[in-house]
């Protein structure tokens, strides 16, 4: 593992591994997993320090990712300590290579533990966490310094990193390894058991080539559920005429509510 440096003899940005020939081999990625869904994380609440347990949706969610994974080897698996991600991480099959990394705990979020942000705006209005921060947690600059820490561990590792946190934490990662402003992390959308993967294009620029994977498949699936409960509704709830014939079939599309 080497850095790149340009004529000045300063590091170029670019994180590489070395075949023995020294010849560019290939870029490093980062594959990010969000943790499966727990309670706070299905009523929206804060969930920074708390360690809540997956529910058994989350579980289920969680070994599909494994089942999507199908057994791709990682140079390094990194785990946040706090027990969501830590399940995440076994029941997808790599429990047994995680490494803890206290660097991905999530944001800290101080007296907004456990509040949404409705009722935090209620106190303050048209609060947001990404612009006004939080009451005695951590600064946006102290979760961008951490996220900063784990791109630089996966860069000096042998191949790809696979990494189980949380929303925040990983979309402040995700700006940090596009050079961006923390901040910026407001504007990448972040499902529960989701997998996203942070790249190259061109061996140069740092891209998104993945985002949000698999949060919205499981949205648009109960999406169909709604709309034929619905239709369902619609039908018991009209008058039936004497000429009118039942259904022969119902389609039940099968779908996960994505938080």
């Amino acid at each position: 593992m080497t850095r790149r440096v340009n004529p000045q003899g300063e590091p170029m940005n670019s994180p590489t591994i070395l075949d023995t020939k020294h010849k560019l081999a290939k870029l490093l990625q980062l594959w990010l997993v969000r943790h499966g869904e727990t309670e706070w994380s299905a009523t929206g609440q804060h969930t920074g320090r708390t360690d809540l347990p997956l529910t058994l949706e989350g579980k289920l969610h969680a070994r599909q990712i494994g089942g999507f994974l199908n057994g791709r080897g990682f140079a390094l698996v990194l785990s946040s300590p706090l027990q969501r991600a830590r399940e995440t991480c076994r029941l997808a099959g790599y429990g047994e290579s995680a490494i803890i990394d206290a660097n991905l705990r999530e944001w800290d979020y101080g007296e907004y533990e456990g509040r949404t942000t409705p009722e935090i705006q209620v106190e303050r209005r048209g609060w947001s966490l990404w612009k006004d921060g939080v009451l005695s947690g951590e600064r946006i600059e102290q979760v961008a310094a951490r996220a900063q820490r784990v791109i630089d561990r996966a860069a000096a590792s042998s191949g790809d990193a696979l990494l189980f946190a949380h929303g925040h934490i990983l979309r402040v990662l995700a700006a940090c390894w596009l050079g961006l402003q923390p901040e910026a992390g407001r504007l990448f959308a972040l499902g529960t058991a989701s997998v996203s993967v942070l790249g190259w294009y061109e061996r140069d620029t740092r891209v998104i080539t993945q985002w949000n994977g698999g949060a919205k498949e499981r949205a648009r699936s109960q999406s169909e559920v709604k709309m034929t409960s619905a239709e369902r509704s619609n039908q018991n709830a009209a008058p039936r005429g004497e000429s009118e014939q039942p259904s022969l079939s119902s389609r039940n599309s099968a779908g996960y509510v994505e938080r």
